[in-house]
């Protein structure tokens, strides 16, 4: 028997993987099971919730209080633009240049380790969208920042960059998946959470081998496949000649699965096409209103709609799932 979850659930569940702090993960823990139906198929998930709801509570108790000792503060980056994608690697893996060389920002590039030591973000131009960037500072076996697993569980996507440019490029991969298989935040094909541990969370992520015009860097990368098998996409660059980095651009706006949708006012002739709203393919209407405002969901009455399947000006309900480029507009 199947535990028919509800669209609800799935969406406090996703917000749940992306959880940045223990307060934020009881709340949709707390969300999830109010939203699990209980009938005899979701038993097991409501003990394990229970659990973790419990052990969840008791984390944030003994965490210190304020005006207690000193811990290491968190890094939080608000969100922007259709979705997130962190870069990680080693020391020299290139994630600063990568970073200046899709976006606007202005990261310090230098040929040594550790040049990134606090995590920067930059605005990824795609078409008539934007995608929040995130340079971070190089994971090893002797340092890893504790809020790299915050960025990491909120992220839509990240990159591995590995050095095709030295030898010790293949080792310095292993490390970083090395420290986050020693956590509860790891890298997969695809964003998920365990099926048996609840508090277990993959983060969907593209395998970025850089520095190929280097020479060796065809060696190198062969032995990265033999040594590091990984069932992850792989897109292999050079940051700094620029070799695949457009095709890149393409499939890192293609990963997050959005599809976009230009808002008109009930006033107006034409919809506002420069700024889209972005959702998760999928979505609906109702999804579309909250972005607007988020007010609008106990206001919504109807919407009109243009694109997909429909007639234009076809009045919808909010459970209208809405497709790319989809004119939207919306009665409150």
């Amino acid at each position: 028997m199947a535990a028919n979850l509800t669209p609800q659930y799935l969406k406090a569940q996703e917000s749940y993987r992306r959880a940045a702090t223990k307060d934020e993960e009881l709340k949709w823990l707390e969300v999830m099971l109010k939203e699990l139906p209980k009938h005899k198929a979701s038993e097991k998930m409501q003990m394990d919730l229970k659990t973790k709801i419990s052990h969840t509570r008791k984390e944030i108790e003994s965490a210190p209080k304020a005006g207690g000792p000193k811990t290491q503060p968190g890094i939080s980056i608000p969100r922007q633009g259709a979705g997130t994608c962190v870069l990680l690697g080693g020391p020299n893996a290139g994630k600063s240049r990568l970073l200046a060389t899709l976006t606007h920002a202005h990261p310090e590039v230098a040929p040594y380790p550790f040049t990134t030591r606090t995590p920067l973000p930059g605005m990824m131009a795609w078409e008539d969208c934007f995608v929040q960037l995130m340079d971070t500072p190089p994971i090893t076996d002797d340092v890893f920042e504790p809020y790299l697993q915050g960025l990491i569980r909120g992220a839509d996507l990240t990159l591995l960059m590995v050095d095709l440019g030295a030898d010790e490029g293949i080792e310095q991969c292993q490390s970083v998946l090395k420290r986050l298989n020693e956590t509860k935040t790891r890298l997969a094909r695809t964003s998920h959470l365990d099926e048996d541990d609840v508090g277990l969370s993959f983060t969907q992520t593209l395998l970025v081998p850089n520095k190929i015009d280097l020479s060796d860097a065809a060696d190198r990368l062969a032995m990265l496949h033999e040594f590091v098998p990984l069932d992850f996409e792989e897109h292999v660059i050079s940051a700094e000649r620029g070799d695949g980095v457009e095709e890149l651009r393409t499939t890192i706006y293609c990963a997050l699965d959005v599809v976009r949708v230009y808002a008109k006012s009930p006033k107006a002739k034409e919809p506002d096409r420069e700024r889209p709203f972005t959702v998760k393919r999928g979505g609906t209407v109702l999804d579309v209103a909250a972005q607007i405002h988020r007010d609008m969901i106990e206001t919504f009455k109807f919407a009109r709609i243009w694109g997909h399947g429909v007639h234009d000006g076809t009045p919808v309900k909010g459970d209208h799932v809405v497709h790319d480029r989809d004119v939207v507009e919306i009665h409150a």
